[in-house]
C-alpha cells in the first residue's frame, strides 16, 4: 500500500491550510498539493529512469502532467457550478467564487451543497447567508446567473447534485466515531458508513451529519498515523 499521509475534507474553505500538524512549514498546504504531486511524480520519475532509459521521454511525460491537471481541475469546478459547456472566461468564475470562499471563511462543502439546492429551488438566501461581504457574491452572482442563461435549469441542478455531497466525512464526525468506538458502541461508526456510501442522497433525519462543525473541532490535530 501507498501512505498518503493524513486526509481530511475543508470545513471553512482556507487554500493555506495545512493538515498535518507536523507540517510547519505548510509544505503540504492544501493549495500546493498539485505542485506537490508534480514533485512526486518526478521523484518516481528519476527512480523508473533506468527502466525508461531515456530521460527525455520521461521530461515529456511530465510536461504532460500541468496541462491535465488544469484541464481536470476546470472540468470538475464546472461540474460543481453545473456547467455543462466550457467557455473562455469560466476559470475567472471559479477563481472569483474560490477567493470569496476564502475571504469569508466559508464552509466548503456547505456553500456547495445550498448552492445546487439553490439551483433547484431558486432559493439563494440560504446561500447568501454564508457570506459576510453579501455584495461581493451579489456581483459574482450576476456572472454566474449570466453564464447559465443558456443552461436548463433542471440539468444544472442535477449535475450540482450528483457533484457536491450533502456528507463528508468530516474530522469531528471521525473523531465523535471512533470515541464511541473506543467505548464498544459502533453504532455511530455504522450510522456515518450508510450516509457516506451514498453522499449525495438527502437521508433525512441525520441533518447532524451534514451541519457545520463545532468549534471544538478547529483543535483536532492529525498526523500520518491518525
Amino acid at each position: 500500500t501507498l501512505d498518503y499521509g493524513p486526509f481530511q475534507f475543508l470545513d471553512a474553505y482556507d487554500p493555506a491550510h495545512v493538515c498535518n500538524h507536523s507540517d510547519h512549514s505548510g509544505r503540504y498546504a492544501f493549495h500546493r498539493q498539485p505542485q506537490v504531486a508534480l514533485w512526486n511524480l518526478y521523484c518516481l520519475g528519476r527512480a523508473l529512469l533506468p527502466l525508461i532509459g531515456d530521460a527525455d521521454r520521461a521530461r515529456a511525460a511530465l510536461d504532460a502532467y500541468q496541462p491535465a491537471y488544469e484541464q481536470a481541475f476546470e472540468a470538475r469546478m464546472r461540474a460543481r457550478l453545473g456547467l455543462t459547456d466550457v467557455r473562455a472566461h469560466d476559470r475567472a468564475l471559479i477563481d472569483a467564487v474560490l477567493g470569496l470562499l476564502a475571504q469569508g471563511g466559508v464552509d466548503y462543502p456547505i456553500f456547495w451543497r445550498r448552492l445546487s439546492l439553490a439551483r433547484r429551488d431558486g432559493d439563494l438566501k440560504p446561500v447568501r447567508d454564508l457570506f459576510a461581504d453579501r455584495a461581493g457574491f451579489d456581483a459574482w452572482l450576476l456572472q454566474y446567473s449570466e453564464r447559465h442563461r443558456h443552461i436548463p435549469q433542471g440539468l444544472a441542478a442535477d449535475l450540482m447534485l450528483k457533484t457536491n455531497p450533502r456528507f463528508v466525512l468530516r474530522n469531528h464526525l471521525a473523531e465523535g466515531a471512533i470515541r464511541a468506538a473506543q467505548r464498544k458502541d459502533h453504532s455511530e461508526v455504522e450510522r456515518l458508513l450508510l450516509r457516506l456510501q451514498s453522499p449525495f442522497d438527502e437521508h433525512p433525519g441525520h441533518d447532524d451529519l451534514a451541519g457545520f462543525p463545532p468549534a471544538w473541532a478547529a483543535g483536532i490535530q492529525i498526523s500520518c498515523s491518525s
